[in-house]
């Protein structure tokens, strides 16, 4: 409350949303935990971005677990003597369809070990792109075919295939994501002529302007010669 010369002025401050109030402030408490995050040593960025992101997987895989685990328990006891074959497509199915704490394993792996390997990978090359992302999936997806037991039985072939797919889906997505994200390219040689249509209020001739090849550079060559 403010008293002027005139009488009594009342400043009514608009009530703040409580949701907002929330976002606003875990947006700060993430800025300042990635700010300490990029001071650290390059082991302790990721063993901490490591360990935190496999929570957070192990949470998602737990929940997502007991939405399956219905369906593993229904899975039939593997029987002594299965041929090799049999018995890793058993396990392949165990894995995808595994109870809490099975998929918050399956997941904590994926999530950790994806968030860690990036994050090294951006500290060492200085960016964030296609083959970091790509390196990343890899690691990730060997990891969890090494975890799940899923493939058959040559580990090692299993990891590298499984790494591979990984990567390439990745790679894919990472591409896919670039591409719609871009903003559009600003045309440089219509910014004049642009900014001439919106201020007369004609941004709706712009694509006649275009079509005429009528650029910043060739407009101020017109004359009442041109438009008769």
């Amino acid at each position: 409350m403010e008293q002027g010369k005139q009488g009594v002025v009342v400043k009514l401050t608009p009530p703040q949303n409580p949701l907002e109030q929330i976002q606003a402030r875990f947006k700060e408490l993430e800025n300042g935990f990635r700010t300490w995050l990029a001071k650290q040593s390059l082991p302790v960025e990721a063993a901490v971005v490591t360990a935190t992101s496999a929570a957070q997987g192990a949470a998602i895989g737990g929940f997502m677990g007991t939405l399956t685990n219905d369906v593993s328990s229904s899975l039939p006891t593997p029987q002594a003597g299965l041929n090799p074959q049999a018995m890793a497509s058993f396990k392949q199915a165990q894995a995808l369809a595994g109870g809490p704490l099975v998929q918050a394993r399956n997941f904590a792996v994926m999530t950790g070990v994806n968030a860690g390997i990036s994050s090294v990978m951006k500290r060492l090359r200085g960016k964030e792109d296609v083959q970091s992302s790509m390196v990343a999936a890899f690691g990730s997806g060997a990891m969890f075919s090494l975890v799940s037991g899923m493939g058959g039985p040559n580990q090692a072939a299993n990891a590298v295939t499984s790494g591979l797919f990984f990567a390439l889906v990745q790679g894919g997505l990472f591409k896919l994501g670039e591409k719609f994200s871009q903003p559009p390219v600003e045309d440089v040689y219509y910014a004049k002529t642009r900014s001439m249509l919106n201020n007369l209020g004609l941004q709706s001739y712009e694509k006649n302007f275009k079509k005429g090849l009528l650029t910043d550079t060739t407009l101020p060559l017109l004359t009442d010669r041109h438009c008769a």
